[in-house]
């Protein structure tokens, strides 16, 4: 067998390659090992930091962050924070598969008018309509109540429906065609082959369905007054200076969850993305 030859400048450039994505590895690495090795200061305040790390180091911050709920009672707001990631990825995802299956499948008059204007919304950041969707919320009574959060994220969630037909597009029309010869319904069709099909892009929409709500902290702030229901990026951000320690736990600690699903579901997430971003 010939011994591949490498010339000088591709060496060079190879090396150079990997001495940036080393670099901005460990520039994206650092505020991260920062906020574990804070999560572990025994002094549990930022001001006695020496410099950028703890001098002593400790558990209590961990111990703290589920045993001292007197005032901040990280447990409820992770149980809140739970529920209403859980609820809004099932309602979400359920109401992302039915738009994009129905823009995908079906040819009705105003089909392309909803894509375009979708399309145009979606490029608005969300929380220019903050005011109009808090004054809804008065209006609906849905202001301090969990489902008022989860009516949010679930009826914005079609919105980005487009990743999803993408997928829908890239499945045969054939398969379609032979169901419909042996004449089953829509729904049927539906039910027992587009979703036994469609399994990489479900997982992978529940995931990112559940990833907003888990993290965001602009909607809970804006309704949720009672402590009692806030959720953990609210809860977190109550902390003041000389409880550092607990808020980095509590970050810390809120992000090994959805870190592990990542990884544990990263098959389906790059099938489904990559089977939505080409249609055949």
């Amino acid at each position: 067998m010939r011994k591949k030859k490498y010339s000088v400048s591709t060496i060079l450039d190879t090396t150079v390659t990997y001495v940036i994505l080393i670099a901005i590895s460990l520039i994206f690495l650092f505020p991260v090992l920062w906020l574990v090795l804070a999560s572990f200061s025994k002094s549990g305040s930022i001001y006695d930091l020496d410099g950028f790390f703890p001098t002593e180091y400790s558990l209590k911050g961990y111990r703290e962050l589920f045993t001292d709920t007197a005032m901040y009672d990280y447990p409820n707001w992770l149980k809140n924070t739970l529920f209403v990631a859980s609820c809004s990825a099932i309602i979400g995802t359920i109401l992302v598969i039915l738009t994009a299956y129905v823009m995908s499948r079906f040819r009705f008059k105003m089909r392309k008018p909803i894509m375009k204007a979708t399309l145009v919304l979606s490029m608005f950041p969300s929380f220019m309509g903050m005011t109009a969707v808090y004054l809804i919320m008065v209006n609906f009574n849905l202001v301090n109540r969990l489902w008022g959060l989860i009516l949010i994220y679930s009826a914005g969630a079609p919105m980005g429906y487009l990743v999803q037909k993408g997928y829908f597009d890239s499945v045969s029309s054939s398969i379609y065609e032979a169901a419909r010869i042996d004449g089953a319904s829509n729904s049927r069709i539906f039910a027992q082959i587009t979703l036994p099909l469609s399994k990489p892009i479900l997982v992978y929409t529940m995931l990112t369905q559940f990833a907003w709500p888990w993290s965001d902290f602009i909607l809970p702030k804006l309704l949720l007054k009672d402590k009692n229901l806030w959720t953990v990026a609210i809860g977190l951000m109550s902390l003041d200076d000389t409880r550092f320690t607990r808020f980095a736990a509590g970050s810390i600690f809120i992000g090994v969850p959805i870190i592990i699903l990542y990884f544990c579901l990263s098959k389906f997430l790059v099938d489904g993305l990559s089977a939505g971003a080409v249609k055949e």
